[in-house]
């Protein structure tokens, strides 16, 4: 197990450095620089920043410096926010994401996992069909336009919830924003657990192991 771990991790790094290098090189080759700007400046003064960012230099070294950059960690300066890293830009906003994605995730598993056995289990039944009915709606409309609906039913119509903010990790700020992502990973693990049961419980081991006399209880967890 851990040699096929440690192989899977290994074939992540090409795959990490061509999205990298395709990312880099896209963006080198759309129009304007991090430095155009309404506010014009000097010649010198473009010189040095320039300078200062490498970008003075032939692509392949403004590249290998990024690289290099990215191997110790360091993301650059931002040339968005004046005296921000990337790396404070990513540092502030990662708990925020953490705390959504990590407790959309778990309640994804949970609820996506109890509701595919649910409907495997009661095949063509109404339970059935009512979970393939929300796997369907989570598939065919994207988180963009069913944010907005939660948005304007939750917080606007009844004025339950808060339409935006944070607030410090206040529980109603996260409820929305849980629930949306909830939502879609339901839709996708309910399904996919579903036909992955449906076809399990036909195997013939299954059939052996109900005719050796094993719970139902014991042959659907296990």
């Amino acid at each position: 197990m851990w040699t096929f771990t440690f192989r899977r991790a290994l074939a992540t790094i090409p795959t990490l450095l061509a999205v990298i290098s395709v990312c880099y090189f896209l963006l080198h080759a759309t129009p304007g620089g991090p430095f155009d700007s309404e506010r014009q400046v000097s010649a010198a003064v473009l010189a040095n920043l320039q300078a200062k960012y490498h970008l003075d230099r032939p692509i392949w070294q403004q590249y290998l410096f990024y690289l290099q950059s990215v191997v110790q960690g360091d993301l650059g300066a931002s040339f968005r926010y004046a005296d921000w890293s990337v790396n404070d830009l990513v540092g502030k906003a990662l708990p925020v994401s953490l705390a959504i994605g990590g407790s959309a995730m778990l309640l994804s598993i949970v609820i996506g996992v109890a509701a595919g056995i649910a409907a495997a289990l009661k095949q063509n039944s109404l339970v059935d069909h009512v979970v393939m009915l929300i796997s369907n709606v989570g598939s065919a409309f994207p988180s963009f336009v069913i944010g907005p609906v939660l948005i304007m039913v939750f917080a606007l119509w009844l004025g339950w919830l808060p339409a935006g903010g944070w607030n410090e990790f206040e529980l109603r700020f996260l409820v929305l924003p849980v629930a949306l992502l909830t939502f879609i990973n339901v839709s996708t693990i309910g399904r996919v657990m579903r036909g992955s049961l449906i076809e399990v419980m036909h195997s013939n081991f299954i059939r052996t192991a109900r005719a050796k006399g094993l719970p139902e209880r014991v042959v659907v967890l296990r």
